[in-house]
């Protein structure tokens, strides 16, 4: 792969159409600034990261998070694009230096896929169809067809959302430039190609997509089929690992899952004795303890930023070549790998296991499912008069009526995974006859 075809303004459903600039953005710059304004950005703020929603104690949602992310794109970006103009003098006068621009993008859309209650949601999904009532749906569509239901994926949708025309809209979906739409792709490859990981970066309905990106862009392919990453798919990934893993501790410590003696010494282990030391002065005069965290959550974002930047430079000729393995934040040496393995390990064993995550990870089960349940079963019997009435609540973009048995049912997991949390549990409660409007 080479930067200059992989670094393209091209917009997926405007390929042959030419039009004056009238300001002065770049092209990716307006890729940015229609994700930020767009309805389904917006809803995050109303769709949970890790912990419930809303609370007395500010914690993370999907919206607040997607912009961190986002600005630590940035970053990554930015540093990476210089370093690698550095290297090569060639690429000085080419979109290269746009690579923040594009990270940063691409961060804003990464989780606008995420359906609500987060994995919960997920995972509801995709087990409606593996294990429960879904599953009297396997003889209406193809194998191939029946993966993308059964392993349902956050990722695959926000490339649907992206790309996909709905029913009266624009065709190419958000009109994002090609170079966007494939930094967002963690893993490259349908449901049929997810192996033992079980993720996939799109679904059946659109693979053509995909392949077009993927050829105007040079996109590699190797000898199973699958394609490689884009590379600046890493510098995504590595920006929502550094958020979420340094944020969630941040906000155990706000909730009192972890103390303040033990955030401090997980986030003073990312240095070198030496700038431990320089750390602890500045913190001496801090007397809140909340923004002795804040502080060092900055320095420790700040130094895997760097971390990952160095780990990219190092191994551009085998990321242009698709052969890199892993993350860039998991293949860090060192004290700071080490550091953020121990992070990992404490926010499995005490954080994602936490009685309030998981109290919300069960009921969004339940509302999820029994969201599927009945939209589906009125999807497929449309004409019965509940199935009338329920298929009114659905947006006319959702082709609910569709010839085909897959179309219908993605057009009800569209609908569905857009909810936020809050309309989801009215939906379910007013369905459930719990909820009334008051005439």
């Amino acid at each position: 792969m080479n930067w200059n075809q992989l670094i393209s303004t091209k917009r997926l459903g405007q390929e042959d159409l030419h039009y004056q600039k009238k300001d002065d953005r770049t092209e990716f710059h307006r890729d940015y600034d229609r994700l930020i304004f767009s309805a389904p950005f917006r809803r995050l703020q109303n769709k949970t990261q890790v912990f419930p929603l809303p609370g007395s104690i500010f914690v993370h949602n999907r919206l607040t998070h997607s912009l961190e992310v986002a600005s630590v794109g940035r970053s990554l970006g930015d540093d990476t694009a210089r370093r690698l103009i550095e290297r090569h003098p060639g690429l000085k006068d080419t979109h290269m230096s746009e690579c923040g621009s594009i990270v940063s993008a691409a961060c804003l859309a990464h989780d606008m896929g995420n359906p609500p209650f987060g994995h919960s949601g997920e995972r509801a999904i995709a087990s409606y169809f593996s294990e429960a009532d879904g599953q009297r749906f396997r003889s209406l569509v193809t194998g191939d067809e029946w993966q993308d239901l059964t392993h349902y994926e956050g990722n695959a949708n926000a490339f649907r959302l992206l790309t996909h025309q709905f029913l009266g809209r624009r065709p190419g979906g958000f009109v994002m430039t090609y170079s966007t739409l494939a930094s967002i792709v963690k893993y490259p490859y349908p449901a049929t190609m997810a192996g033992e990981k079980q993720k996939f970066g799109f679904f059946q309905s659109e693979i053509p997509v995909y392949e077009k990106i993927a050829q105007e862009l040079g996109i590699a392919r190797g000898a199973d089929g699958r394609h490689a990453r884009h590379p600046l798919v890493y510098l995504v990934e590595a920006a929502d690992d550094i958020c979420y893993e340094i944020m969630d501790i941040e906000d155990a410590h706000k909730l009192k899952i972890l103390s303040t003696e033990e955030t401090v010494a997980l986030l003073l282990d990312y240095f070198e004795p030496e700038r431990q030391e320089k750390i602890k002065q500045v913190l001496f005069h801090v007397d809140d303890v909340n923004e002795q965290v804040v502080y060092l959550r900055s320095c420790c974002i700040g130094a895997l930023e760097s971390a990952c930047v160095r780990m990219f430079v190092e191994n551009e000729e085998s990321i242009l070549a698709g052969t890199f393995q892993g993350t860039l934040v998991k293949n860090l040496e060192g004290r700071i790998g080490e550091a953020y393995r121990n992070c990992e390990r404490l926010s499995y064993k005490r954080i994602y296991v936490n009685r309030d995550v998981l109290d919300i990870e069960l009921a969004g089960h339940k509302v999820i499912s029994t969201l599927i349940d009945v939209f589906t079963t009125a999807a497929m019997h449309p004409d019965e008069a509940y199935s009338k009435l329920l298929l009114r609540r659905v947006s006319t973009q959702y082709d609910v009526y569709a010839s085909d048995a897959y179309t219908r049912l993605m057009a009800v997991l569209d609908y569905i995974s857009g909810m936020t949390d809050v309309y989801a549990l009215d939906v379910f409660r007013k369905i459930n006859g719990e909820s009334i409007p008051i005439i």
